[in-house]
């Protein structure tokens, strides 16, 4: 409402509300999978990382399947249809390692979540500026961004300007929504919320909790791959700048949505709504023209109110 009153017609238009839907798609996708991690009540300060790192790989993989070393060099890829998909696949399946890792780490070691998700995140990173030399991936494919990422696949006219639902939006859009049934309608979603309320009591209830935490830790990495998958189709090239505070950004859409860090608390939806927050925030300070560092100051201080917010909700909780 700030950005609303302040900057008028340049915050409130279609283009700029079409940027934030395609701004968030990512986020979005993050989101869902910190929702089922945090619902547990564990953390995964991994996926900013996990993103990169699939981002790279997916790219690497991409340009080694597109063509000959020669073709690449002229800017060619003969074999891009081979390429794109297996790459894009690739970067998925990084991000799904990670997550299992941190899964049987936190269950087989019985380490905190915290602990081994912050290691993942310093691994993470660390491949992925190995793999690319510290800078962005160059030769991608640019088939992957203007035939994939950028592809209008609807367009709606809002007050005689162009709203385009492309690739990206729609992939989350899908998640979240299967993520709202899985989570509401079945068993792995019942367990999931069991585990959170009381990961004892749901032993002797029969859940086998460790498999079960791999199972959500695997999904959160699984859902970072394919946020990295979405980021190279997006811009068309990967890069190991930027990203880095997505976990916190994907930790404060969930808590503001409704997700109770002590777990056992969370819905898809509120989580989705959520993380369009970071983004507005974002977006909002750009149009202002603030410096960007205060962005992520400004996300913590959104977190810290969150967390606030849920313990004094918890506390009248127990009150009652």
């Amino acid at each position: 409402m700030v950005f609303a009153v302040r900057e008028g017609a340049s915050f409130l238009n279609a283009r700029n509300f079409n940027d934030i839907i395609i701004d968030s798609s990512q986020l979005v996708v993050l989101t869902v999978g910190m929702t089922f991690v945090i619902i547990t009540a564990g953390i995964d300060l991994s996926v900013g990382s996990v993103l990169i790192l699939s981002s790279v790989v997916a790219a690497k993989v991409m340009i080694a399947l597109s063509g000959t070393p020669q073709n690449i060099a002229n800017f060619q890829f003969p074999t891009q249809h081979i390429g794109i998909p297996v790459g894009l696949l690739a970067g998925v399946l990084t991000g799904l390692v990670c997550g299992i890792l941190n899964g049987v780490l936190i269950t087989r070691l019985q380490m905190p979540a915290f602990i081994v998700t912050l290691g993942m995140l310093g691994i993470a990173l660390g491949l992925g500026q190995l793999l690319s030399g510290g800078t962005s991936v160059p030769n991608v494919p640019p088939a992957v961004q203007s035939a994939i990422g950028l592809r209008e696949l609807i367009a709606l006219d809002l007050g005689g300007q162009r709203v385009r639902i492309t690739p990206p939006v729609v992939i989350a859009c899908g998640i979240a929504l299967i993520a709202a049934i899985t989570l509401n309608r079945t068993r792995f979603g019942r367990y999931t919320y069991a585990i959170g309320s009381n990961a004892a009591a749901s032993r002797r209830a029969g859940i086998n909790v460790n498999l079960h935490l791999v199972k959500v830790y695997a999904l959160s990495g699984l859902l970072a791959g394919a946020a990295g998958a979405m980021d190279l189709m997006r811009f068309g090239t990967a890069s190991v700048g930027s990203h880095q505070s997505d976990n916190l950004a994907a930790i404060s859409a969930s808590v503001i949505g409704g997700t109770s860090l002590f777990g056992g608390i969370g819905t898809i939806g509120g989580s989705v709504i959520g993380a369009f927050i970071p983004t507005v925030l974002r977006n909002g300070l750009v149009i202002t023209r603030v410096q960007p560092f205060w962005q992520n100051v400004a996300i913590g201080m959104v977190l810290i109110l969150a967390v606030y917010i849920d313990q004094r909700r918890r506390k009248a909780e127990e009150r009652m």
